[in-house]
């Protein structure tokens, strides 16, 4: 019988419940925990980066820890993480994303900002072109990504996309970078944050995409120069940023952002892990690690994701 320690205590009353079910469907018979009184006696350890929980040195029987993020760039990094590490990868946070860009994107195409938010009330009969008319371009083809580029292909939106690792279709490297961008009427961000991605794009990479272009960055804040976009957006040459991440969350009530007639900010709710579908993630790394099979969504430490 596994020992699974619960170690994102903020987390345990959305997951006591699910987390549970999920295991006595995969067939395991475990123990949960939420305090590690004999830390080496645990086998799993369930997890949230921002969790109390720092040291894994003393988890020495430990087989993996297994995120319920799917952001691990604050835990790939720990000197005292031995164990395997596993991100989160949940289905139900793929529809949420693909939602969240599915609509913005149509929004931004359609143009409903000129008629959701028209004081003047002017008749501007003007009309959009065809979605297969707008390209869209999507860095960070992972399982979101790749969710997202599928859904707006299945609307017509020519999507171009551009990858750290060779994926198929796909295009790479800095010369990839700049014709993916160069194309993008519509950028789409999903790049995880690591130290090569940090900062992606600035005041050069920004001046490679079309004017008025749109940028949404519903990936991570760090991907993006904000002084360097403010600018841009500043002179028109990018036409607007919708941001649900940021350096700093909350954002700070004093960011430009806030008020910049270009920018539309959204709460981080682009997606977000669902206790019922990440419960049976986790149940299935567990079951896989107690049969001795491969887990699932395991982090390459090298790459930090």
């Amino acid at each position: 019988m596994p020992d699974i320690l619960f170690a994102a205590p903020a987390l345990w009353p959305e997951y006591e419940t699910v987390l549970a079910e999920a295991l006595a469907e995969a067939g395991i018979d475990a123990r949960l925990v939420t305090e590690a009184t004999a830390p080496g006696e645990i086998d799993y350890i369930v997890y949230a980066p921002s969790a109390p929980l720092q040291d894994f040195t003393p988890f020495t029987r430990a087989k993996a820890v297994l995120s319920l993020w799917a952001g691990v760039e604050r835990i790939v990094g720990n000197p005292t993480l031995t164990q395997a590490l596993c991100r989160m990868v949940d289905p139900a946070m793929s529809e949420g994303m693909v939602e969240w860009v599915v609509g913005h994107t149509l929004r931004h195409h359609l143009g409903m900002d000129r008629q959701i938010v028209n004081p003047g009330h002017v008749w501007d009969p003007t009309c959009p072109p065809l979605a297969r008319e707008r390209p869209v371009t999507v860095l960070g083809m992972g399982a979101l990504g790749a969710a997202c580029a599928a859904a707006l292909r299945a609307l017509n939106f020519p999507v171009t996309g551009w990858s750290r690792s060779e994926k198929p279709g796909c295009l790479q490297g800095e010369a990839g970078l700049a014709q993916a961008l160069s194309t993008a009427s519509i950028l789409v961000t999903l790049l995880p944050k690591t130290p090569e991605t940090e900062g992606l794009l600035n005041a050069d990479r920004l001046a490679l995409m079309p004017r008025g272009a749109v940028i949404l960055n519903p990936g991570r804040g760090a991907l993006i120069d904000d002084d360097a976009l403010l600018a841009a957006l500043d002179r028109g040459h990018i036409g607007h940023a919708t941001l649900d991440v940021f350096r700093v969350e909350p954002l700070p009530q004093g960011h430009p952002f806030w008020t910049h007639p270009r920018v539309t900010v959204t709460p981080h709710v682009a997606a977000d892990t669902r206790p019922a579908s990440a419960a049976r993630v986790i149940a299935e790394n567990i079951r896989r690690g107690e049969a001795g099979e491969p887990f699932l969504h395991l982090v390459d430490r090298k790459r930090g994701y």
